[in-house]
């Protein structure tokens, strides 16, 4: 896999992505209250400082919990959440080696169809609904991982010419519209929290 991916707006970190599936999952798994760009360079960030030029999902797995927090605490820190982040991202290395011997790509080329992609997705540590159907939109429009019925598994994600998720990015202009539509949906949520009628 050797694609063009320009969600850390970075050109080393959206090589490794372009490159690494377990890199692409580590940056959705990142991807949470936290600028995207930042969490998509999260994956470059930790392998360089592993002195690796990838992601090794067994060598994540093995390391000390302790060590590999202090790896992602260290400054500039990978995440607002060094700590908590780095026992997922073992959690999600150790369930790969369990369940696929290490190969995140086996995740889904081995899937029959995007509902099976979706079930596969969610039994990861850390994907719940939502991320794993941006995840699955992710591969449809990005990575060219389409098995039958995707768009509709990946739901409103998958929908075509939408800016909705880290799926939509593919340079500086879509990353500001969809920035744009989250803080609009975000401002719909909190405006329907405070006109909710009293009881």
């Amino acid at each position: 896999m050797d694609i063009q991916i320009h969600l850390a707006q970075q050109p080393d970190a959206d090589a490794l992505l372009g490159r690494s599936p377990l890199a692409a999952l580590t940056g959705m798994l990142l991807d949470q209250q936290v600028p995207m760009e930042w969490a998509f360079s999260g994956p470059y960030t930790i392998a360089t400082r592993m002195g690796a030029d990838d992601l090794d999902a067994h060598a994540i797995a093995a390391y000390d919990p302790d060590a590999f927090a202090g790896l992602l605490s260290e400054k500039p820190a990978v995440h607002r959440y060094p700590g908590s982040m780095a026992k997922r991202i073992q959690q999600l290395c150790q369930f790969l080696v369990e369940h696929y011997d290490g190969d995140a790509a086996a995740v889904w080329e081995g899937a029959g169809s995007g509902a099976d992609l979706l079930a596969r997705l969610k039994e990861l540590p850390g994907f719940g609904d939502q991320k794993a159907r941006i995840f699955l939109a992710l591969l449809g429009k990005q990575y060219g991982v389409r098995p039958r019925g995707w768009q509709e598994a990946a739901g409103p994600y998958g929908e075509k010419d939408c800016y909705r998720s880290a799926a939509d990015i593919t340079g500086p202009e879509s990353l500001a519209k969809v920035r744009a539509y989250k803080q609009q949906a975000k401002a719909a949520a909190k405006a329907a929290k405070t006109t909710k009628p009293a009881s």
